[in-house]
């Protein structure tokens, strides 16, 4: 049985589905509606469909906002391969090979360019 926190987070995934499913088929409803009503002039029948589908369209932009505002729709973090834990479970790259660990220690850097200056532009003094 779901929890009481996660049922919201199901709630707006599921309104989100519904409204897409909802421009979609007011998208089709349209096009039907051009083909139908080429010869009648005073058919408004696609214009309607039209302004349905701008409904259910803000609705369903206005809905991802508010899932993004609130915090129960994560852009972008929900991937398997975002996860912090992944080294510890053993994930492994689709070629086989494991993820490689580089510490920035082990990456050699040179000298800084203000450095180099410093040292051509000072002579020794014998």
């Amino acid at each position: 049985m779901a929890s009481t926190q996660q049922r919201p987070f199901v709630l707006i995934k599921f309104i989100i589905v519904v409204l897409l499913l909802g421009v979609v088929i007011s998208l089709m409803s349209g096009l039907v509606f051009l083909f139908k009503d080429t010869n009648r002039s005073d058919s408004k029948r696609t214009l309607y469909a039209l302004g349905i589908r701008i409904g259910l369209a803000t609705a369903l932009v206005l809905t991802i906002f508010y899932g993004l505002y609130t915090g129960e729709l994560r852009l972008g973090t929900n991937a398997p391969w975002h996860s912090a834990d992944r080294h510890e479970t053993g994930f492994k790259r689709p070629g086989g090979a494991a993820p490689s660990r580089v510490s920035p220690d082990a990456i050699p850097t040179g000298p800084e360019p203000g450095e180099e200056k410093q040292e051509s532009a000072s002579s020794p003094e014998q």
